[in-house]
């Protein structure tokens, strides 16, 4: 039933009508003699109706709570919903396998304890100075109040006089105002809450009065030692002990617990972590509180929680703060080498939905929570990364704006179980040499920077678009054209018009070569080759089936035929996403770093898991790993990075133009890694470097062989899936019989089932009529691929035998070596 359809107490309906002067009464400092006369009449009102009130039969016990809900009275304490008081949200990542904590956060530094956590000496001191009369009075102090009221004359302001209820509930009031984002709400919150009004004590008492009748004692007194502010960004009796005297709430001994006791009379002028204060410092013993320290200890004499001796004694004991900062953000990270990869974690909670609607809802369940975050690194393997990255490359250089990074994600989870690199995090307004804010592991919209061009590990994705277009791995491709005219190309997602593009050779170098010989090699001109024979649009649209994004949303994707080999600026963790997806079987997981969020009261809080979706077809993803394979082994370019322990791995290098950024990305069937060392910046040539006697270019290799070791020896690794024979042949053609035809005939043919196309303009002896074909070379029936070369030779129609050779498998030259399994035919 609604209150208003609810019959009215009379004796509820009393009380109101004898508050509503007290509420209507609004105390403002008086600035002249009648003022004063007129402020100590209105406080005698007052009095009069508090004293009315409090003289009435179960004011403060029973007979409100029979009369509940049935007038305003009742209706107000209901409003005041105790919530969650602002919690240190904590991080964790597995070290030994253990939890172990490297970084807190929080808007006020609290962490709530029972009232078996709380030392007794804490509790006896709160009762014996603020509230002697807490266990046995009810929720209002009543003489506190009317000793109040006339000071607040005296003193021309509004005075405490305030139960330990009282004190609770006003904090209460104050801390839902710290919740709040609007900085006009803030302040009409804190108006309201702890404003200078006899309405708003008024309706505190009536708060109290609810608390009272739901709660204990005990309860009470602990949820005020919980709530109540010692100074500064400390909140909580277990806070308060950490960082004043380096232990616990339940280990105070008496003379921190009475100056713990005393702080929280006027925290901003008593809180001892400040010596150099001239009224209450160091150097002067901290007068002011130990002034107020003793008093509290003479009162806990007085009320018999304490003896004469303990009093004596306790007294004696000067102050000796020993202050013990609990550090906020990611900083504190940084001693386990996880400073980046905390960053990292808390831009995806700002960033994710599961823990607010708003950016402002999710700033406050981070930092007011009291979140415990589980994380996904792994501190072992982190320290492994770090110092082999620190092993090569410093913090910083003259001459260069040098930054490096490494990256190592699971397969099938993503769950990111290394981030590391050069500098030191440092997200102060202070430039230091050889620290950065940017994290070089990830997008910009997760504290990263604009990503770097990648090279030529690009050609993962290149490789892709070939294989789905239905060519093979062992197709060969002529790698001798070093300037393609943009009209060789075809993009149906992107006009491409543009200059003729040139393309030289960073790692090798060939007239014609096998894809796959080409891809170990990393020859450009061999990828530019195979991309006049694909759609452009079809390599980008493969980098984003496996989940490659530009790293800035500023950034477009480049669709020019450069983007072949890595134009686009992309991050390491995107990178080694995609690698991680291609060694799954085209499985690609989006990268997660955290595994279990728990709330403050023990429950469990919904966390964003990975979305994996198959990117590429399985006998597509084989392929591209079959073909990577042979990068990290002998004669690749990557092979000097092998572990060689005995784990299958494929791996992809990549340098950019003058080698301003160079890349090595790697899988095995359990862990993808990406390494990246370049310019932040500027435009350094890396060859032109030494790092610690290891060339700039291959310092990529020195620094990821350790790192690759170590996840090898906890992960292990299967072997990759074998490809198809289509995967590694391409689509078959069979060479026909093209004897007795005419020259431009049989070239047209040939050439309309994709091959190439030579002709030999010696005439040679041959039963063939003169002018027509005499023989080629692979002989009919031959099993070729697209873009293979068929060499024709002409008949001078004198007879004899011709120079094509009949037999089975190859002619009168010397065949070209056959790949394992590939077949013949003659």
């Amino acid at each position: 039933m609604p209150a208003s359809d609810r019959p009215r107490n009379p004796r509820l309906a009393a009380i109101d009508e004898r508050l509503e002067p007290v509420k209507r009464f609004e105390l403002k400092p008086a600035r002249t003699r009648g003022g004063l006369v007129a402020q100590f009449l209105g406080l005698a009102l007052v009095a009069a109706v508090l004293s009315s009130l409090f003289l009435l039969p179960g004011f403060l016990g029973v007979g409100v709570t029979a009369a509940a809900g049935v007038s305003d009275f009742n209706a107000l304490p209901a409003n005041l919903h105790i919530q969650q008081f602002a919690q240190n949200s904590t991080v964790y990542a597995k070290q030994g396998g253990q939890d172990v904590p490297i970084a807190t956060f929080y808007a006020q530094n609290r962490q709530d304890v029972t009232w078996d956590q709380i030392a007794q000496t804490v509790k006896d001191a709160t009762v014996s100075a603020e509230d002697p009369r807490f266990y046995t009075e009810g929720a209002v102090d009543i003489w506190g109040t009317l000793r109040g009221a006339v000071a607040t004359v005296a003193g021309g302001d509004v005075q405490g006089g305030s139960s330990i209820t009282q004190q609770y509930v006003k904090n209460v009031e104050v801390e839902k105002c710290e919740a709040l984002t609007s900085q006009k709400k803030v302040e009409a919150c804190y108006a309201d809450a702890a404003g200078v009004t006899l309405q708003r004590k008024v309706q505190e008492m009536r708060y109290a009065v609810e608390v009272e009748k739901t709660y204990s004692k005990k309860d009470i007194l602990t949820g005020y030692l919980n709530v109540v502010g010692f100074g500064g960004q400390v909140y909580g009796v277990q806070a308060a002990a950490q960082y004043y005297f380096n232990t616990t709430a339940a280990k105070l001994d008496l003379a921190q617990a009475a100056t713990l006791a005393a702080i929280l009379n006027n925290p901003a002028n008593l809180r001892i972590d400040q010596p150099s204060n001239a009224d209450n410092g160091a150097a002067n013993g901290y007068k002011l509180t130990k002034e107020r320290r003793d008093y509290v200890l003479d009162r806990m004499y007085v009320t018999h929680t304490i003896t004469k001796q303990q009093r004596d004694a306790a007294k004696a004991t000067p102050i000796q703060p020993t202050i013990t900062p609990t550090t906020q953000g990611c900083a504190a990270a940084q001693q386990f080498n996880a400073a980046f990869f905390c960053d990292y974690v808390r831009d995806v909670i700002l960033n994710d939905p599961a823990y607010g609607a708003t950016g402002d809802d999710r700033w406050q369940t981070l930092n007011r929570g009291g979140l415990k975050i589980y994380t996904t690194l792994n501190l072992d393997l982190q320290q492994v990364a770090q110092a082999s990255l620190n092993a090569y490359i410093p913090a910083s250089r003259p001459g260069i704006d040098l930054g490096a990074s490494n990256v190592a994600l699971e397969l099938g989870t993503g769950r990111i179980v290394t981030m590391v690199q050069n500098r030191t995090f440092n997200n102060t307004d202070t430039p230091i040499d050889g620290t950065t804010a940017v994290n070089y592991n990830t997008d910009e919209d997760y504290g990263g920077s604009q990503g770097f061009q990648t090279g030529s590990t690009f050609k993962a994705f290149d490789l892709a678009a070939w294989l789905e277009a239905g060519h093979g791995l062992y197709e060969t491709v002529n790698a001798s054209q070093h300037v393609f005219p943009t009209s060789d190309f075809t993009n149906t997602c992107a006009n491409i018009d543009g200059p003729d593009w040139p393309v030289t050779n960073d790692e090798g170098s060939a007239s014609r070569l096998s894809v796959m010989a080409a891809t170990a090699q990393s020859v450009n001109t061999a990828f530019a080759e195979m991309g006049t024979k694909v759609d452009l649009c079809s390599i980008v649209n493969a980098a984003k089936a496996l989940d490659v994004h530009p790293a800035s949303k500023s950034n477009a994707w480049v669709q020019t035929p450069s983007l072949i080999l890595g134009t686009n600026y992309i991050s390491p963790l995107t990178m080694a996403t995609a690698y991680a997806g291609i060694a799954d079987n085209g499985t690609v997981c989006t990268p997660v770093a955290i595994d279990r969020v728990v709330n403050a009261d023990g429950t469990d809080h919904k966390v964003s898991k990975t979305t994996c979706t198959q990117g590429l077809k399985p006998d597509i993803a084989a392929g591209v790993t079959y073909a990577l394979q042979g990068v990290i082994k002998g004669g690749g370019t990557a092979a000097s990075a092998n572990p060689y322990d005995g784990t299958p791995i494929m791996a992809k290098t990549g340098t950019t133009d003058n080698s301003l950024e160079n890349w090595l990305i790697t899988s095995t069937t359990k862990v993808a890694t990406a390494t990246w060392v370049g310019n932040v910046s500027g435009s350094t040539p890396l060859r032109s470097l030494s790092f610690k006697g290891v060339g700039g270019g291959n310092v990529k290799f020195s620094i990821a062989k350790p790192i690759l070791k170590a996840v090898n020896a906890l992960y292990g690794g299967d072997a990759f899936t074998k490809p198809t024979s289509a995967v590694l042949y391409g689509q078959q053609i069979t060479m026909p019989d093209v004897t007795g035809k005419a020259p431009d005939v049989a070239q047209k043919l040939l050439e309309g089932l994709g091959l190439d196309v030579a002709v030999d303009p010696t005439p040679v002896a041959s039963d063939q009529p003169a002018g027509t074909i005499a023989a080629s070379d692979p002989t009919a029936g031959t099993e070729l691929e697209d873009g293979d070369t068929v060499t024709l030779t002409v008949s001078n129609g004198q007879g004899g035998q011709a120079t094509d050779n009949p037999a089975p498998g190859g002619s009168s030259s010397t065949p070209t070596p056959t790949p394992p399994g590939k077949k013949k035919g003659g």
